[in-house]
């Protein structure tokens, strides 16, 4: 059975917009991509003073456990050149494993949904134009977007 997952993107080095295309591309290797949002111009949160990301979110179909699922999306990350120096640096890509359908998951490496899920606009906003009618699997609640500085480039991936 598949799990119906949405995984962030985000990056703000190099040419963000083409390697989140590519990772997307990465990404259809390893997980049948059902479709990708819009992308979105974002300041970043938290780490020290740096470039403005570009966010998007894809809903994949995907044939295995949640883990496994973040080894293959580190694996693309390296591929595409993600070195990991600084929390909340600038990086040429980030993907979140943000929300599964109906599942809660919880381990040393992973919290799906994502931690910081309710409180980041930047992953909302994509969350919810793929999938309106997501809710937190915990508690049954539908998300909503917080407060925050979003803003369509017009572009998809």
């Amino acid at each position: 059975m598949s799990l119906r997952v949405v995984i962030g993107l985000g990056a703000n080095l190099g040419d963000p917009l083409e390697t989140m295309r590519t990772a997307v591309s990465d990404l259809s290797t390893v997980a049948r991509v059902e479709k990708t949002s819009h992308v979105y111009r974002t300041a970043p949160v938290g780490g020290p003073p740096q470039l403005a990301f570009l966010n998007a979110a894809a809903l994949v179909a995907y044939d295995g456990s949640p883990s496994s699922l973040l080894d293959d999306l580190l694996a693309i990350e390296a591929r595409l050149g993600r070195v990991r120096r600084e929390r909340w640096g600038p990086r040429v890509i980030d993907l979140d494993l943000l929300w599964i359908d109906g599942v809660a998951w919880e381990s040393a490496r992973l919290v799906v949904p994502h931690r910081h899920l309710r409180e980041r606009a930047f992953a909302l906003v994509p969350l919810l134009e793929l999938v309106p009618d997501a809710s937190d699997p915990r508690t049954g609640e539908p998300f909503a977007v917080p407060a925050g500085d979003v803003q369509s480039t017009g572009d998809v991936l």
